[in-house]
């Protein structure tokens, strides 16, 4: 493997003194790492550097034809003052997957990884101490051509940045309000709805925007093709929670393999709930809610964790669930998979990778 370089930063910034007001996303650390790619010669140049701004020509192919491919995992710090990372190996699998489907160089991901680790280290300062805090992590790449044409790039650069945060709902665990888009569509089978590319959540922009006028968190997405199938949420996989049994959207090329979903599953099996991936129609949904069949909503993603839904608005109708109140099956799931993530639980699936 590549030896990773280190230069350290000089002017170091204040960190938050109150992590209750970090937010999401808001404040970054002192460093970041990053490594180069070109064609013929692969990647090269790991390095860990001082965080700063990049120098870009307005030709650069990343601004013009968006090849930009990211991922999102988090650092926790145990009680006893440990750091441990989340499944770090899985977000680097997925977005070899997302660059494969994008025209990009394969991530190398054990470099990739062992750059992740080492940032993490020299930024152990900054990983906060409050529960339900972490340090958010963000790897991202990008196209560096300079040169006007629609063709894959033949440089690229990976990054990565972080940043504390504490929830990503200002209202924190509390039940969110999710707005049912009927009109615009976020992506279709055969297309890149199963990456993590930025073009995705440029094309939800316009429905969040819409959604938030409305008075809603987030925006629900149909299926690209009938508009009758539920697919997930701007941030999140969809769950639905009948009793014991939990119901989600099958993957079918157009939703994100989640991680925290496919983790969530995994849990809940091992806790003893039924599962279930198919396709889910929307009015299913409604009327299975209005008749009490339908218990439970929630959603799962590393940022938020799990986020439970309070109400749904589809057209002008309305659908109430739990009351507005977080329900048992969220509540246990997401005790079990934090408890795991802080070290306050075992590990027993190998997911978790210890820092110090």
């Amino acid at each position: 493997m590549q030896p990773i370089s280190v230069t350290l930063s000089t002017q170091l910034k204040e960190k938050p003194q109150d992590e209750s007001k970090l937010g999401f996303g808001r404040i970054f650390t002192d460093h970041m790492f990053i490594m180069d790619y070109e064609a013929g010669k692969g990647w090269f140049d790991p390095r860990i550097v001082p965080y700063q701004n990049f120098s870009m020509d307005p030709a650069s192919v990343v601004l013009h034809y968006g090849q930009a491919i990211f991922e999102g995992t988090k650092c926790y710090r145990r009680q006893d003052g440990g750091l441990q990372l989340f499944r770090p190996a899985a977000n680097m699998a997925r977005m070899s997957r997302s660059a494969e489907r994008m025209g990009m160089p394969a991530l190398d991901e054990e470099l990739a990884l062992e750059g992740l680790k080492e940032l993490v280290k020299v930024e152990q300062d900054w990983v906060p101490h409050q529960d339900g805090t972490s340090l958010y992590i963000r790897p991202t790449m990008i196209s560096s051509d300079v040169q006007l044409g629609v063709h894959a790039s033949k440089t690229y650069r990976f990054f990565i940045i972080c940043s504390p945060v504490g929830s990503y709902y200002k209202n924190g665990l509390q039940p969110v309000s999710i707005y049912v888009e009927d009109k615009y569509v976020r992506a279709v089978r055969g297309g890149t709805g199963f990456t993590k590319c930025a073009g995705n959540y440029a094309a939800s922009i316009l429905a969040g925007e819409i959604a938030e006028k409305k008075g809603y968190s987030q925006v629900l997405w149909l299926d690209g093709v009938e508009q009758k199938y539920v697919e997930e949420v701007g941030s999140m996989n969809m769950m639905f929670a009948y009793g014991d049994k939990i119901v989600t959207p099958a993957l079918n090329g157009s939703i994100l393999p989640g991680i925290t979903r496919d983790s969530i599953l995994t849990l809940a099996r091992q806790l003893g709930y039924e599962t279930e991936e198919k396709r889910i129609a929307i009015r299913d949904v409604f009327d299975d809610g209005k008749a009490g069949t339908l218990t439970e909503a929630f959603g799962t993603g590393t940022a938020a964790v799990i986020s439970p839904v309070g109400e749904l608005l589809m057209d002008e109708e309305r659908l109430i669930l739990q009351d507005g109140k977080i329900g048992p099956v969220a509540q246990k799931l997401y005790d079990t998979l934090t408890g795991i993530q802080y070290g306050r639980l075992p590990d027993e699936n190998g997911w978790i990778v210890k820092i110090s």
